[in-house]
């Protein structure tokens, strides 16, 4: 899509800066849930009992439905197949890769082995092919070392206000944070959190959301009431309606989804099961904002991961 336009209230052109137009999805040929990440992903779900080739078919039909969905509201979406059977996860690339404005792509050091595998030069070099790429910057070197900072599941960035907020767990480590934050002209904002069990939550894009005009927020796992009541009031400040949803809508992937720019103004897309946590009221705010596309992937979210989790969202210039 190359002329998205915004809603009528949205201000010029901020709409696209938080919320892009364009998108990277990953089409994985022999999906599963994956052990190697369970550990600490309380949101995995084991494999239900079918073969594996209808399990793997389910999970394709998901994904083109997100990606049919999309295209059909106007947001350009770039797709790549992943034949392999060792990149179980590769249906989440935004863990690996994040674009920013000014021409920066960022790859970033994966904690499990198995996911290391989902970096493709083929998609970096899409992107330098049809977008503006000044710098690729890459901490993947840094696995050896034990440090991991997965993306844009570790950190839910606010591209207006150049914030990183980051629920602290293993897998968002602080040295490689504050490095990616001193290089992109981004403030971190760190918050301790637990779920109801007393576990850090994997990634924060499960937990909250920011898009141009509202933010989600499960501020009941947030551990610290300071840093809680700072980060809150930081969203309102920026003029963003911050809309709290319940740990129990955060088990049905309510704060995982993402704010993009289609042909006729914003849209939230998000799953089936994620619309349907949301109560009127929840739905009336993030709906005077932008339109909830809901889509149903029931597979996909059995590997911990939901809506959000599958799209690499593009925050460059056309060519």
């Amino acid at each position: 899509m190359d002329t998205p336009h915004g809603n009528a209230h949205d201000g010029g052109v901020r709409h696209q800066i938080q919320a892009p137009s364009a998108v990277v999805m990953v089409r994985p040929h022999h999906f599963t849930p994956n052990p190697e990440t369970a550990a600490d992903n309380a949101f995995q779900l084991p494999r239900p009992e079918i073969s594996a080739d209808a399990f793997e078919a389910r999970a394709l039909r998901e994904v083109d439905a997100v990606a049919r969905t999309l295209m059909e509201h106007g947001v350009r979406v770039h797709v790549f197949d992943d034949l392999g059977r060792d990149t179980p996860d590769s249906v989440f690339p935004n863990n690996w890769f994040s674009t920013h404005h000014g021409g920066r792509i960022v790859m970033y050091p994966m904690a499990a082995p198995s996911r290391r595998g989902e970096r493709r030069a083929d998609i970096i070099e899409l992107l330098k092919r049809e977008y503006r790429v000044q710098e690729v910057v890459d901490y993947s070197g840094l696995e050896p070392d034990g440090l991991f900072l997965e993306g844009t599941g570790a950190m839910i960035l606010d591209h207006l206000e150049r914030v990183a907020y980051v629920g602290a767990s293993q897998r968002a480590d602080p040295i490689i944070l504050e490095r990616f934050c001193t290089h992109v002209g981004y403030e971190p904002m760190v918050f301790a959190n637990r779920d109801p069990e007393g576990h850090a939550i994997y990634h924060t894009n499960v937990i909250m959301s920011i898009g141009t005009e509202f933010a989600l927020l499960c501020t009941e796992i947030m551990t610290d009431t300071a840093r809680r009541d700072e980060i809150v009031a930081r969203l309102t400040h920026s003029g963003r309606d911050v809309i709290a949803i319940s740990w129990q809508q955060v088990t049905e992937f309510a704060g995982n989804g993402m704010e993009l720019t289609g042909t006729s103004g914003r849209l939230f897309a998000c799953s089936a099961r994620a619309a349907a946590s949301y109560t009127p009221e929840q739905r009336a705010r993030i709906e005077a904002s932008a339109t909830i596309v809901p889509i149903d992937v029931p597979t996909i979210e059995l590997a911990g991961g939901s809506v959000r989790c599958m799209l690499a969202g593009i925050h460059l210039s056309r060519r």
